[in-house]
């Protein structure tokens, strides 16, 4: 199996890092394997732990007074969570659920903000990661105000095209629509509204199969942020 170490120095969060200080927060780490539908972290509760996801998928949710709850993100490797949490010391704003089987490493929240206090370039690796976090939060909320569901699934599905010069594209979604519908902040049923407004577009489907027979079309409709950060999507 896998270093913790090695695998904290593929992470964007710690990839910067020297090995010493890796060793130091795999020294506070621990490794866990858990099944589907598993709560890493509850909505309310202080985080006692930072994780790294290193295998499956992790949803983070939040849960309103009414009992409504909406699905925020779908997490994948190497992302990780609950950093705003730890480094504010305050409770979770979301709860982290498991899609399937997963594993990650759980990163002791006291022993990493000792290191954060006396080692600043793990207190810049945090900041710079938390900076990131941030402009993907402005970028959904800006895309759920001026753009229609169809131009965010367009966006989305951009997004996963590999070749930025490619005028078609294959490839399969990585989670289910249902999953998918929450991500982009609409029902299901719009979800399935969207994808047959894009036939039109070039999008066909079968699935979770999608091919994208016209991509500079699609783009005219979506039209994607010409500049977009690793990880907006």
């Amino acid at each position: 199996m896998q270093a913790v170490v090695d695998a904290l120095g593929m992470t964007p969060l710690f990839e910067r890092l020297e090995l010493p200080l890796r060793q130091r927060i795999e020294a506070i780490s621990e490794t866990v394997e858990v099944g589907a539908e598993h709560v890493l972290s509850q909505q309310g509760a202080l985080p006692m732990h930072l994780y790294v996801l290193l295998e499956g998928q992790v949803a983070l949710s939040s849960t309103a007074a009414d009992g409504t709850t909406a699905l925020v993100e779908v997490l994948h490797p190497l992302d990780h969570f609950v950093l705003a949490s730890v480094l504010s010391r305050l409770p979770n704003l979301m709860t982290a659920r498991t899609v399937g089987p997963a594993r990650v490493v759980a990163i002791d929240a006291d022993g990493l903000m000792d290191i954060v206090e006396h080692e600043a370039a793990v207190a810049n690796a945090l900041l710079r990661s938390v900076s990131r976090e941030f402009r993907t939060m402005v970028r959904q909320v800006r895309d759920l105000k001026l753009r229609t569901a169809a131009q965010r699934l367009g966006c989305y599905l951009l997004a996963r095209v590999q070749d930025g010069t490619a005028m078609q594209a294959e490839f399969r979604l990585p989670f289910d629509k249902g999953l998918l519908a929450a991500r982009l902040g609409c029902r299901q049923e719009n979800l399935s509204r969207a994808f047959a407004a894009l036939r039109g577009y070039g999008v066909e489907t079968h699935g979770s199969r999608v091919i994208l027979h016209d991509i500079p079309r699609l783009k005219a409709l979506a039209v994607p942020d010409e500049v977009s950060d690793p990880g907006a999507f």
